[in-house]
């Protein structure tokens, strides 16, 4: 087994396991650093072991695969991190409307999540990092999203796109956070609510209606806020009228997400019933902040199947020409 691809690998399951952030980037800075070394430095123990961005860890890692073995450590990862879940429904998804890079809280570049989303067959893959009132993740101003698009749609080719978008705040009086202009550049709009998640039923409501209503969104993402499980800890769901809600995105053509996380795991089965009966789409999304977290798409697909989403009705399952003719 080659370094490199032993150091990527630790990576990508350290990330599906939503372990820390850190731990994982430090394995695809070592992929990196070696990769970028002479062979007469890849050969040399002591010199490797000096190179910035090399540790004990993954030095370990290394040595043992020039060795010819496969690292220990990947042998304990494999076994130990829960592998893909089987349904009929996730071989049906062909993309993925919600996830982040390293322009706001993701962990890796465009291009990095770009190779992860076309080894997993995606079809496409949407950039929707955030706008510019989530400062603690860094979120985009116009100027920086503006910049963005450009790289994100170069990653294009070869049957495989790269959708520029944006998981835009919904404010408290349901306006959307970023320039209504520039959201009309873009493939895709991911509207979700991030602060004052304790508001009263009746304002959160509103607030919701109006983001759904607004012609420039596609998705409302991970509509309750909640939190199951996880490192943050547990938070309990927004309180909204469902029905209304769902009625809302039903009427303007807007999709529920069914967020992949297994920390959010929203909406709860109940909503996805509401939104079932009131007619609207789905959108299956990993809201991956890191590479190894797109193939979070099969906690989605099997909550989906379980509840009885039709594939018809999730969009993630629509050929390209088609989601951008509805995202339009």
């Amino acid at each position: 087994m080659e370094p490199v691809d032993a150091l990527l690998e630790i990576a990508s399951l350290l990330e599906r396991e939503r372990a820390s952030r850190y731990r994982a980037k430090a394995f695809r800075v070592a992929a990196a650093a070696f990769q970028d070394l002479p062979d007469d430095v890849k050969d040399d123990a002591t010199r490797l072991r000096a190179v910035k961005g090399i540790g004990e860890s993954t030095f370990a890692v290394i040595r043992e695969a020039q060795s010819g073995i496969i690292p220990t450590y990947l042998v304990e990862l494999r076994g130990d991190v829960e592998p893909e879940i089987a349904s009929t429904l996730r071989p049906a998804l062909r993309g993925d409307l919600h996830a982040h890079t390293d322009w706001s809280d993701g962990t890796t570049s465009i291009s990095v999540m770009a190779a992860a989303a076309r080894a997993l067959g995606h079809e496409y893959q949407a950039v929707t990092d955030h706008s510019p009132r989530l400062r603690v993740a860094r979120g985009l101003s116009a100027e920086r999203l503006r910049s963005q698009i450009p790289l994100v749609r170069a990653e294009s080719g070869d049957g495989f796109s790269m959708l520029a978008g944006i998981e835009v705040d919904i404010l408290d009086d349901g306006a959307l956070d970023q320039d209504d202009e520039l959201l009309s550049e873009l493939d895709v709009v991911v509207a979700s609510v991030h602060s004052h998640l304790r508001m009263e039923s009746r304002p959160m409501t509103a607030r919701m209606i109006a983001a759904v209503q607004n012609p420039r969104v596609n998705v409302l993402g991970h509509c309750t806020g909640r939190l199951v499980e996880g490192d943050r800890g547990t938070r309990p769901p927004s309180q909204f009228d469902a029905a209304a809600v769902f009625a809302a995105c039903a009427e303007n053509g807007v999709a529920v997400e069914i967020n992949s996380r297994p920390e959010r795991q929203d909406p709860p089965d109940e909503l996805i019933a509401i939104a079932l009966d009131a007619g609207c789409l789905f959108s299956i999304d990993s809201d991956a902040h890191a590479p190894g977290q797109l193939s979070l798409l099969d906690h989605g697909a099997q909550r989906a199947e379980r509840v009885g989403v039709p594939a018809s009705r999730i969009v993630t399952t629509w050929g390209l020409e088609r989601l951008l003719a509805w995202a339009d």
